[in-house]
């Protein structure tokens, strides 16, 4: 045998060993523990219970995961933290998960491409656009969630604190208020119900109220949540009555809702010029088309 395929022959050995001895790492790393209490532990069960895509790959997810923590990034992982936490602990993921997600989506992505271009004949390379997607769609789906939860707690927050103020006003203090919110709500799945709740909590575990209220505004970063968590903070410094301060908070905030109701639908009425004109032109080709191939088929 000459010495080129011995030379192969021990690369293809080395690059096989070294392969088996990785495989059987990470093979023999546990799975990832769930979470079991706190927010992510009962966003994980609520998931679970849910059934779906998630609750079959969770135990797949939770395995990737133990791997995916070997790598580190600590600036992503904190920036993907914050996001998970913004998103009201989606899944009650960690980072290590959404690792995993991002991995087993690419690469579930990808064997659709492939499969996608050998029955349209068509080239393997274009099975990296699949890669890329998939790899892209689960923090595609962590951002909707957050505008999603944004949206929501915008929404119902100037209800809630007319609610608040008037159970103020009937002599209960702040938490007592927000309890009250939190316990009569319909659905307990709300983010802001959530919120509140999160707010209580923190209350329970010793934290003052000015901190509860800045984690609130830092886990949702839109201006009805900074605005509130002012008012309330300012009022508390200067001993102003709480109670009418959030009524007047609850005003400012619905004037602030019909603002950008109005400024919208005024974008909209300008947005809609551009689909109008391009109907207005097919119209018009319609109408004249046949007299125009008529013109250029006489000689005009």
């Amino acid at each position: 045998m000459s010495p080129t395929l011995w030379l192969r022959l021990g690369a293809v050995l080395t690059v096989g060993a070294a392969t088996a001895v990785i495989v059987y790492q990470l093979g023999s790393q546990p799975p990832l523990r769930s979470p079991r209490t706190g927010m992510r532990g009962l966003k994980r069960q609520r998931a679970l219970d849910a059934g779906g895509l998630f609750a079959g790959l969770e135990p797949l997810i939770r395995l990737v995961a133990r791997w995916m923590a070997y790598f580190p990034a600590p600036e992503w992982r904190r920036r993907v933290d914050r996001e998970l936490v913004m998103g009201g602990d989606w899944l009650g993921l960690n980072t290590s998960e959404l690792m995993a997600i991002h991995l087993l989506s690419a690469i579930g992505a990808g064997a659709f491409g492939v499969v996608a271009c050998e029955a349209m004949e068509m080239s393997r390379v274009f099975a990296l656009f699949f890669v890329t997607v998939g790899a892209a769609l689960p923090q595609a789906r962590l951002t909707g969630e957050i505008q999603d939860r944004q949206k929501a707690v915008s929404r119902g927050l100037p209800g809630a604190i007319d609610l608040a103020s008037l159970c103020m006003g009937a002599g209960l203090d702040f938490p007592g208020a927000i309890r009250q919110i939190v316990e009569k709500s319909v659905d307990q799945t709300d983010p802001l119900p959530e919120e509140f709740g999160r707010i209580l909590q923190e209350l329970d575990l010793g934290h003052t109220r000015r901190q509860a209220l800045e984690n609130f505004a830092g886990r949702v970063p839109v201006e009805a949540v900074q605005d509130f968590v002012g008012a309330v903070v300012q009022a508390e410094e200067k001993g102003n009555p709480l109670a009418e301060v959030l009524r007047i908070q609850a005003r400012m905030l619905r004037m602030r809702r019909s603002v950008a109701a109005e400024e919208a639908a005024a974008k909209a009425a300008v947005m809609l010029m551009g689909p109008l004109m391009l109907i207005f032109c097919a119209i018009i080709l319609i109408l004249l088309g046949p007299f125009i191939i008529n013109g250029l088929q006489s000689g005009f």
